[in-house]
């Protein structure tokens, strides 16, 4: 027999015994397949940062057509809950003690106010404890008194006083629907955790066991050994990959608008780089329950905190933004959302394709290295 033939038939060997494992322990279908369907669930329905129901105290110290006329536009609102208050006392305790979120005070004098030059400013107060909250709720705020402003001039006919017509216009998500930029990203969190502990506890598993001796016996090489490890993890990976790509589609109504053939390719060589992660883990630490731990702490939190998944990357400090280069998941997720929001964008998709073929060169080196020093 040829050396190939040999060697592509010791590669199906262990391949096989590797799927006869996998089917064994069903730990690794449940990583592949259960974990994406929890970690979807709990991230696409318990996360949002859309603010829906915001609990608006209205203070109306004197109701007449005009005040009406502002806190029906505040009624009609798909974000806030309001609740009519007769003075500000009141309101500010509910604002202190969390039972608001924010409170519109429209002053006796408001309607008079209104006629005179300077109109008829209105007192916001809101609470600030979550900034992010704070500002949304200010946000929404002013866009329906502004939208009421025109709407009061119009019907008095004249025009209102602003330097500046802004023609506004969002792009790639006109809905502003956080689960559509948050899915995307998930995705390839998701992806980080799979492929990281499906391949951890690869190696450090023969150890435990007490196999690797009889496959150091064996006139397998370490290319071959590493192959055989890696493949049906990757089958298996992507398997689950394209699962979470279809619960986003049909479940959370995510767009993809970019090439499928595309998100294969990104999905493929991300799923490469995350069990090459895992199975440096898993060389190094020769133990499944050390292994475990190393690759949530190195892999999963890094992408959780660093990807842009949730945290903007802009509006971190200078030094967390550089080593926020040394994550995978941050180019991931940079194609998963430009795909799914926006389409085939290649200035941003090939830089990030380029990075992850980097990163996955330079952990193949590495792993081969440290399997030549622990396992030949």
């Amino acid at each position: 027999m040829s050396p190939v033939r040999e060697r592509h038939r010791r590669l199906r060997g262990l391949v096989r015994k590797e799927w006869l494992q996998i089917l064994r322990d069903p730990s690794s279908i449940a990583i592949a397949f259960i974990l994406p369907v929890l970690l979807l669930f709990l991230f696409g329905y318990g996360v949002s940062l859309d603010a829906r129901g915001i609990r608006l105290g209205l203070v109306v110290e004197q109701m007449d057509s005009d005040s009406r006329s502002l806190t029906e536009s505040f009624s009609r609102s798909d974000y806030f809950i309001p609740t009519t208050f007769a003075n500000i006392q009141p309101a500010e305790r509910g604002l202190a003690e969390r039972r608001l979120d924010g409170i519109v005070w429209l002053r006796h004098d408001f309607s008079r106010r209104l006629q005179q030059p300077g109109g008829a400013p209105i007192a916001v107060r809101v609470n600030g404890v979550n900034a992010n909250q704070a500002r949304i709720t200010a946000g929404y705020i002013q866009g329906v008194w502004f939208g009421w402003l025109e709407k009061y001039a119009r019907r008095h006919g004249f025009d209102l006083d602003t330097p500046v017509t802004l023609d506004q216009r969002v792009l790639f998500n006109s809905a502003v629907i956080s689960r559509h930029y948050l899915v995307p990203g998930l995705i390839a969190i998701i992806m980080t955790l799979i492929g990281s502990l499906l391949t951890s506890m690869v190696v450090a598993r023969e150890w435990e066991r007490g196999t690797m001796e009889a496959l150091m016996a064996t006139p397998l090489r370490i290319p071959e050994m590493l192959a055989g490890k890696l493949i049906p993890y990757f089958v298996l990976g992507m398997a689950g990959m394209l699962f979470t790509v279809l619960l986003a589609r049909l479940l959370f109504e995510v767009p993809l608008r970019g090439s499928f053939g595309v998100l294969l390719l990104a999905g493929a060589l991300f799923m490469l780089v995350a069990l090459a992660m895992g199975l440096l883990i898993s060389i190094v630490a020769k133990n499944q329950f050390v292994a475990g731990q190393i690759a949530i702490i190195v892999t999963f939190l890094p992408a959780f905190i660093l990807s842009g998944f949730i945290f903007d990357i802009g509006s971190m400090p200078a030094p967390i933004q550089a080593i926020s280069h040394l994550v995978p998941a941050r180019y991931f997720v940079a194609i998963l959302q430009t795909l799914f929001l926006a389409g085939d964008i290649w200035p941003v998709i090939l830089p990030n394709l380029g990075a992850m073929a980097i990163m996955l060169l330079i952990l193949l080196l590495l792993i081969r290295r440290k399997a030549h020093k622990r396992i030949a």
